[in-house]
């Protein structure tokens, strides 16, 4: 009895027989029949898709000696060859156990030497991520210009770990993973050629198991076929696999809507007695949330696009409506978040208990959330029933103005007078934009008139939006009242308030401005090095000096920064100069050897201790730029 395994032995042979990569496939046959060849492959993509035996076949049908043709004959004794992997002129490499310099280096050496049987050399690397950056570097030159009877043929499954100088040398073919229906045609194809009936419910598990890989999909199929049984039933898939069935992920979706812990509990024991796939279970439960997300969206729409049985589709449909789209979306994407934590946990039972019973337990926790998103809103979204929000302040401070603009005039008595009626004003009422929804006309119109400094007052209750809006436009406070140029601003109780900034306290020198830069709040931008420079406030402009270079470029760079804090400390209207230092023009070498050579000490050093100069250097000290020896 053969012991060869299925992958083994039903490994495709020629171009046609490969499952999917089609494009790829009409590339490399078409190259082959051509004799147009690359340089260099690159194949990516996931394990078990055909990259290392489409590169075979490709090394048939280059050197086939009844070619070039667009399919191996297998029948030569090249092909043959080829196939047994003995041929002397087929270099089959594994880049995990020849990562070094020197292996790269003999490799080469060969392949400067002509064929001896073939036309072409063919050197196949396998892993070849694997390969160090000192290999890579090796190989650059000869990827780039190769003799022309080699071509090299790199499969990996990392193509990011490649440098880029490798990748642009090469053409790099990305291996797709197979769809479902054509993995399930080709498990169908081995199965009937091994003489076993199978129901096709179970080869639709494997397939879904495999995850579009073909080996991973032969492996488990000849994995269920070593049971022994006359036909391959879904019973048995199930039970050698560790598979979940359907009627479990059914029970399990239940006992969430109807927040059965006791059942999920009972579940998940079931689960673990039977000894199921963690991470194939928690991949299947993610596409149960996805398909009854889909089917409460869309309705009948998504059963196109839903890949199960019309039994299973319709038992998911009406398990659908028992579920809010909010449920099912934040349920989706927990389960999503939870696969690695549950498979990487040192409890995974636990974990996955944890898991479950937070789906059961995600309306309150979805409400929790809500609640914590806006305070002080409604009763029952995180606020005692029958309390009400406390009033907040939005009087906006003084350092919550924009960057850069001048302080506004100290406030007349009208404007003090409507500071009260402003600060009135309900937080429940001013804050929409915490509560995840969009304001209402009536927040936007005390918005609006809080902003401009009018007298802002609460909408009474019972009025209308449209009379609420009168009665603003009535007072003069509407949009056509603001004054042209100038700025509308939110009150800090509805936009994010900025940090708080140092209030201004001290001398009003510039040591009392380098010590309010440095308390001001963590939102202001820094200002480098303030200490280092000097200062002096000249009638309305601030003027900043420096003995370095590099620090009044710095300054420079935040003179936007610099002017509000000017600005905010010595009043509206200052402006900022920034004073460089004039750079001395520097002198060669020469010219600071003759200056060391006249001067009277370096003469009377040479004449005493019979020295001679060796090498003069220029000495920069602060802002002189004379040399010294």
């Amino acid at each position: 009895m053969s012991q060869e395994s299925l992958t083994a032995r039903y490994r495709p042979q020629s171009f046609a027989e490969v499952a999917g990569q089609d494009a790829v496939k009409r590339i490399l046959s078409r190259a082959a029949s051509i004799g147009r060849v690359a340089p260099a492959y690159l194949f990516s993509g996931t394990r078990g898709v055909g990259k290392t035996t489409l590169a075979r076949i490709f090394a048939k049908a280059l050197n086939c000696m009844n070619g070039p043709a667009a399919e191996p004959c297998n029948q030569c004794p090249i092909c043959r060859q080829i196939t047994l992997g003995v041929a002397v002129d087929v270099a089959e490499i594994d880049g995990a156990s020849n990562t070094g310099v020197d292996n790269v280096r003999r490799l080469k050496e060969d392949v400067g030497y002509a064929p001896l049987e073939c036309r072409y050399k063919v050197i196949i690397i396998d892993e070849a991520h694997m390969l160090s950056k000192q290999a890579f570097n090796a190989l650059l030159k000869t990827l780039e210009e190769p003799p022309g009877h080699v071509t090299f043929i790199m499969a990996t499954t990392e193509p990011e770990k490649f440098p880029q100088t490798i990748v642009s040398r090469c053409q790099h073919f990305v291996f797709k993973r197979l769809p479902q229906a054509e993995l399930v045609r080709h498990l169908d194809g081995v199965l009937s050629r091994e003489g076993v009936p199978a129901e096709p419910s179970a080869v639709t598990l494997i397939a879904r198991r495999g995850a579009g890989s073909v080996r991973d999909g032969m492996s488990l199929l000849g994995q269920v076929m070593a049971l022994g049984s006359d036909s391959l039933t879904l019973e048995d898939v199930r039970e050698v696999l560790g598979l979940a069935g359907s009627e479990v992920f059914v029970k399990l979706i239940e006992c969430v809507q109807s927040r059965d812990l006791q059942g999920l509990h009972a579940l998940l024991m079931e689960i673990l007695d039977q000894g199921v796939d963690l991470g194939f279970f928690l991949r299947e439960l993610a596409g149960c949330w996805r398909n009854l997300f889909l089917l409460h969206q869309m309705g009948d729409a998504a059963r196109s696009i839903i890949d199960l049985p019309a039994e299973e589709v319709d038992i998911w449909a009406a398990v659908a409506p028992g579920f809010s789209l909010g449920h099912l979306h934040a349920a989706w994407q927990m389960t999503m978040d939870s696969q690695r934590k549950v498979l990487t946990s040192m409890e995974p039972a636990l974990a996955l208990e944890l898991l479950l019973l937070n789906l059961a337990c995600l309306p309150d926790l979805l409400a929790m959330g809500a609640g914590q998103a806006r305070p002080g809103g409604d009763p029952g979204q995180g606020e005692a029933p029958g309390r009400s929000a406390p009033p907040r302040p939005v009087t906006p401070p003084a350092a919550s103005r924009a960057p850069g603009r001048a302080a506004p005039p100290p406030a007349s008595a009208s404007s003090t007078q409507a500071r009260p009626a402003a600060q009135a004003v309900p937080a429940a009422q001013v804050e929409p934009a915490r509560t995840g929804q969009q304001p209402s006309e009536s927040s936007r119109v005390l918005s609006r008139s809080a902003a401009t400094g009018s007298a802002a007052q609460a909408v009474a209750p019972g009025m209308s939006v449209r009379e609420a809006q009168a009665d603003f436009k009535s007072r003069g406070d509407g949009p056509s009242a603001v004054p042209p140029g100038s700025a509308t601003q939110v009150p800090p109780a509805v936009q994010a308030a900025p940090a708080a900034q140092a209030v201004p306290v001290g001398p009003r020198d510039w040591s009392g401005f380098v010590v309010f830069c440095a308390k001001r709040g963590e939102g202001a931008k820094p200002l480098p090095a303030l200490d280092k420079a000097q200062g002096e406030l000249q009638g309305a402009e601030l003027v900043v000096t420096s003995q370095h270079i590099f620090l009044c470029d710095r300054l420079k760079a935040t003179m936007g920064a610099l002017v509000d804090a000017a600005r905010a400390y010595f009043g509206p209207g200052v402006a900022v100069r920034i004073e460089t230092p004039v750079e001395a023009v520097r002198k060669t070498r020469t010219e600071l050897r003759e200056m060391a050579q006249a001067d009277p000490v370096v003469q009377e050093a040479q004449e005493r201790f019979q020295a001679r100069i060796m090498e003069v250097r220029p000495f920069i000290n602060g802002n002189s730029k004379e040399s010294e020896i």
